[in-house]
């Protein structure tokens, strides 16, 4: 799932994945962080989920996936989208 919420410098983007459906370890990885593994890893909350927030510019094509444990890349069910650079939002 993928949560956006307005702020003063842009948009928060918070990535969630429920626990039972993904990998234990995940981070996102994506153009915001030149995709670097374990910048910006989910962590688990109170409810059960997994998440991280990350701010992001208005109306910028953001390209991202999710890589889990063991090397296994995974897409969003909720992306904005698909191109030749792969699933996409645009906050």
């Amino acid at each position: 799932m993928i949560r956006r919420k307005k702020a003063a410098t842009g948009v928060n983007v918070t990535f969630v994945l429920d626990p039972d459906t993904s990998p234990a370890h995940v981070s996102v990885v994506g153009d915001f962080n030149d995709w670097t593994p374990g910048t910006h890893v989910l962590r688990k909350r109170s409810n059960g989920t997994r998440s991280v927030s990350i701010a992001l510019p208005v109306g910028h094509r953001t390209h991202f996936r999710y890589l889990g444990e063991g090397g296994h890349w995974f897409d969003d069910p909720q992306v904005d989208g698909h191109d030749a650079q792969g699933a996409y939002l645009v906050p």
